[in-house]
């Protein structure tokens, strides 16, 4: 017994030698090219002769600066982008942090290559994290001319998991932590969409399983040149490499060609995407408004922010807090005279943060903030780094609300979720019912050190009265109300139904399980890992 309890022993710690040994030889061999060969390209002037440019025109009263349509509903976010795509005649610059290879990533590809073959240049970044299973996808659609493609910071090799890229770079992974979350889609050089949703069937509520309350917007007027101007900066960093030096194709171009086209649909019928009448805020399909040559917008005074790509390759983490969009974001904030209302999914403030909600608390400056329950979080952990703080913010007087997945599956105003979970996925913020910030920044420590983000602010009272519908159609019709229940000191969640107020003692709608894996794992992690 003895002997095959060594045996075992010696078998286990043999191949965790083995492993060890093929972790540290894939980790030898991960490097990237030396060299790559990447002429810098710029945005081009816009044309005014352009069916995009001329709306534009129609569109913008004398004198104003810029203009947004805000899109709650996700259908429309995607119909928007499709829209631009198939109605630009110059140039589509398009950056994300995620583009999935389902329905709607497809979609998306399938409207690119159509465009390109139209003619129209087409400058396509992706961050590399998410790649693995479309990484081929995108090299064949660089085989299509007019269409070129770069990643943001990629992984070298091994390329056909998460865990494998991983695992070839683990002597790399101070680099690979860091990503560029950025959304950005420009249209010949006149249109943009921006706001914090990905390319994914789950961004515009096309998902079984799980479905993301989230806002882009429409944008136009002369933000875009500044859209335009971080773009650029992006597309020719030094982090930035072409896809053909880092992804090895499958096959030759004239198969892999033939491969993308057959899984997009090229040469079949469009796919179309399914569109109510009308959204919450009464806005029809936005392809309607440019047939008729002209679109409704609000207007506003608009700047757009955006972290240096080189973000930590040159930098102290307090450095590059210092040059974050989120360091804007707070002193936007920090301007409020009277109310700050702001939606981030996954919210944990730590000590910088929690100061400058003191801060405006002692101002005597009302402030709500609506995040993820734990049965809502798709970052439990994450969830965990914000349950730290969620006393602390009720203590200051925060107006706290947790966003409840039974609660948004009821409620149709912001898209029609079935059965599949609703998760919130919005960043946005309201100062004084005058100032909208929108984007891709979350309030946790990844946006404000690791990664890159991308934010607008608008000075616009008419903006904010609609972000502001919003954000209270969510908080108060698909979200639990957190409070301190003050004879027992302990949390208490309320919700509304049918008039009647329900109060819950335990996290809502989590399991035992969810709640011991936080319990257990949660103050294991550090906080700037979240």
């Amino acid at each position: 017994m003895i002997c095959i309890l060594v045996r075992h022993a010696l078998v286990r710690i043999a191949a965790r030698l083995a492993l060890l040994g093929v972790v540290a030889f894939l980790a030898a061999c991960g490097s990237l090219p030396a060299y790559k060969q990447m002429p810098a390209t710029l945005s081009l002037p816009p044309d005014a002769a352009t069916p995009l440019a001329k709306i534009v025109a129609a569109s913008t009263p004398p004198g104003e600066h810029s203009g947004f349509r805000l899109m709650p509903l996700g259908v429309y976010s995607l119909d928007a982008r499709i829209e631009l795509a198939r109605r630009a005649q110059h140039t589509l610059d398009v950056q994300y942090y995620v583009i999935a290879n389902d329905g709607a990533g497809g979609l998306l590809l399938r409207t690119l290559k159509e465009a390109a073959l139209r003619g129209v240049r087409v400058r396509l970044l992706i961050d590399d994290l998410y790649t693995a299973s479309t990484d081929q996808m995108l090299l064949a659609l660089t085989a299509t001319p007019n269409v070129e493609v770069r990643l943001f910071n990629p992984f070298c090799c091994a390329r056909g998991s998460l865990a494998g890229r991983f695992a070839a770079s683990a002597f790399d992974i101070h680099r690979l932590n860091h990503r560029m979350h950025n959304k950005l889609f420009i249209a010949d050089g006149v249109m943009a969409v921006a706001g914090g949703r990905n390319i994914a069937d789950e961004y515009f509520t096309l998902n079984s399983a799980q479905n993301f309350i989230d806002m882009d917007a429409l944008v136009v007027g002369r933000v875009i040149a500044e859209l335009a101007t971080i773009f650029d900066g992006y597309w020719n960093s030094e982090e930035v490499y072409p896809i053909a030096a880092i992804v090895q194709p499958y096959a030759g171009r004239t198969v892999m060609a033939s491969d993308f086209d057959a899984r997009v649909g090229i040469g079949g019928p469009a796919p179309k995407v399914v569109l109510p009448p009308a959204d919450v805020l009464g806005y029809g399909p936005i392809g309607e408004e440019f047939d008729a040559g002209r679109v409704g917008f609000l207007w506003g005074v608009a700047h757009a922010v955006a972290d240096p790509p080189a973000k930590l390759r040159y930098m102290t983490g307090e450095e590059a807090f210092a040059t974050s969009v989120t360091a804007r974001f707070w002193q936007q904030l920090l301007t409020a005279e009277n109310e700050v209302v702001l939606t981030s999914p996954y919210l944990v403030p730590g000590e910088r943060g929690m100061a400058g909600f003191k801060q405006l608390r002692d101002w005597g400056v009302d402030v709500t903030l609506l995040t993820n329950s734990l049965a809502a979080n798709d970052e439990p952990l994450v969830h965990s780094g914000y349950a730290r703080y969620r006393e602390k913010l009720l203590t200051e007087g925060v107006d706290l609300y947790e966003l409840s997945p039974a609660r948004t599956t009821r409620n149709k105003r912001l898209g029609i979720f079935g059965s599949s979970l609703g998760r919130l996925h919005a960043k946005t913020a309201v100062v004084d019912k005058r100032l909208v910030f929108l984007g891709s920044v979350n309030l946790d420590p990844r946006s404000a050190t690791q990664n890159t983000e991308l934010g607008i602010a608008v000075q616009s009272p008419q903006l904010a009265r609609e972000m502001l519908r919003i954000i209270n159609i969510s908080k108060l019709e698909s979200a639990y109300r957190v409070r301190i229940d003050p004879p027992t000191g302990k949390l208490e969640w309320l919700s509304m139904d049918e008039d009647q107020e329900i109060v819950l003692y335990d996290e809502p709608e989590s399991s035992w399980l969810q709640r011991l894996k936080i319990n257990l794992l949660g103050p294991l992690v550090p906080e700037d890992l979240l």
